[in-house]
């Protein structure tokens, strides 16, 4: 078979296959991000895990454990990134589709009346049926270059898939941790009230019997309704972390609360980790910045795609025709098609200057990403340092100011002290005892923070799997 060019129509698909070895554009080499030698920040100690897998089941709380796996199962978080992994496929098999052969059938039939010389009418059917082919010759890599864009996307939405995962569960954590904390704050002050309130009728009979002054009385009451107001206010903080929850996990209220009530009232406490010293490691255990490098893969491909936009297109074209009436006539055509672009009005130029911007623009993203990261884990360690050593200073006051207040309150009924100084003393050690559960609920704080800092045990190639309506899919994220 020859071509309308006079070419063997193999000689053409061999010239073709040859020229589409070539692809204009860059040649996309991924970034080294840069970044200090070392952590300024100092680093925790006490321990190592073997990895972060999981973290939240070092925290060694099985109502955190549950917590979590329900939130995951329900998420609409988890399932939009799922459907845009999904989304991002589909866009990957049409632009490889762009680079295969197509074929169309067409058929119709339509009742024909004519009049012949004669003058006679006749009425007949008229079929026509055609088989339309086209394959566009990828020649200077266009369809390659939106294809690796599109493969590169989806490793972004993988990526971002596990992102994802790591801030719901560090959500559900910090928020659990919160909630115990607040609990704990509620239950020391539901004690001191009990406390004051005992106090407030020792103080009434001491003034109706005449051995206090009216002023004492007061004061007592006063230190009642005072503690009672920052009562409600903290049971009501602790309600509002319950709701918190509910929105995270998708668990119904009633449920949720039986689960807190069944659960111990402390604080959960997690294991120590090893932070990585080089801070490029810690970098390549971000599923953020991963994505952020896989988008900036995919701007680079389509610049490439925009420039072989500007060149030639080659395309072969064929078409069968079989049409019937009074009689039956097959026609058929095939050969190459050419298509040069002259003029566009700067449209193509201006496209790959977009493609060039939209690059710019993706590596100032990734670059910003990269600060933002070790911003993360620097202010993470500073936390959790200054919370530790914090905490054990909190620890020796809340002593010291239980045991005054013990010997303040011993020397009261025994009359040596007036109500004013045991108050004092009791607000002193109400206080020690807030601080130092506050500090220990933000002790766990920083570590959930540096938990999610350090990608929460996320490593590249980690596959995406959406539990949903009792289904699991899988998505394997690195095909780089």
């Amino acid at each position: 078979m020859r071509t309308s060019y006079g070419l063997p129509f193999s000689a053409l698909v061999i010239m073709a296959a040859a020229l589409g070895g070539c692809a204009v554009g860059p040649a996309y080499r991924e970034p080294k991000p840069a970044v200090p030698a070392a952590w300024h920040a100092p680093q925790p100690h006490g321990g190592t895990i073997a990895g972060m897998t999981d973290w939240w089941r070092q925290f060694d709380d099985p109502t955190l454990d549950a917590l979590i796996s329900v939130a995951e199962s329900a998420s609409p978080t988890l399932d939009k990134a799922w459907a845009n992994i999904q989304k991002a496929r589909a866009t990957l098999t049409t632009a490889q589709a762009d680079g295969l052969p197509s074929l169309t059938a067409q058929g119709s039939a339509t009742r024909v009346r004519q009049q012949a010389v004669d003058g006679q009418m006749t009425v007949a059917t008229a079929r026509n049926r055609s088989l339309e082919t086209s394959w566009e010759i990828d020649l200077f890599g266009k369809v390659r270059r939106n294809a690796e864009a599109a493969q590169a996307r989806i490793e972004a939405r993988v990526d971002d898939w596990h992102d994802a995962r790591v801030s719901l569960a560090a959500a559900v954590a910090d928020t659990y941790v919160q909630s115990r904390g607040c609990e704990l704050l509620a239950d020391a002050y539901a004690r001191e009230l009990a406390s004051i309130r005992e106090t407030e009728k020792a103080t009434a009979l001491l003034v109706q019997a005449g051995f206090s002054a009216s002023a004492d009385g007061s004061l007592a009451r006063a230190s009642v309704a005072s503690t009672e107001s920052t009562l409600i206010r903290q049971r009501a903080q602790c309600d509002l972390l319950v709701k918190s929850l509910v929105a995270l996990t998708g668990t119904d209220e009633a449920d949720l609360r039986a689960r807190l009530v069944g659960a111990t009232g402390r604080i959960p406490q997690p294991a120590a980790i090893d932070v990585p010293s080089v801070p490029a490691e810690a970098l390549r255990q971000r599923p953020d910045l991963a994505g952020s490098e896989r988008e900036l893969a995919a701007a680079s491909a389509e610049i490439g795609a925009a420039q072989a936009d500007r060149f030639p297109s080659l395309s072969l074209v064929g078409v069968i025709t079989m049409a019937t009436a009074t009689s039956s006539l097959t026609t058929w055509s095939f050969g190459p098609s050419l298509s040069l672009p002259l003029l566009d009005g700067g449209r193509r130029r201006a496209a790959v200057d977009s493609a060039r911007s939209g690059y710019a623009a993706a590596d100032a993203d990734y670059r910003q990403r990269v600060r933002q990261v070790v911003k993360e884990v620097e202010q993470a360690l500073v936390n959790l340092d200054s919370a530790g050593r914090r905490t054990e200073q909190a620890e020796q006051a809340t002593r010291e100011y239980r045991r005054y207040f013990d010997v303040t309150e011993q020397n009261w009924r025994a009359g040596g002290v007036s109500l004013l100084t045991l108050e004092e003393a009791r607000r002193s050690a109400l206080a020690a005892q807030i601080e130092l559960i506050g500090l220990q609920r933000d002790r766990v704080e920083y570590w959930i923070a540096l938990y999610k800092a350090l990608g929460g045990g996320w490593q590249p190639g980690a596959a995406a799997t959406l539990a949903s309506s009792g289904q699991s899919h899988n998505e394997q994220g690195d095909k780089r």
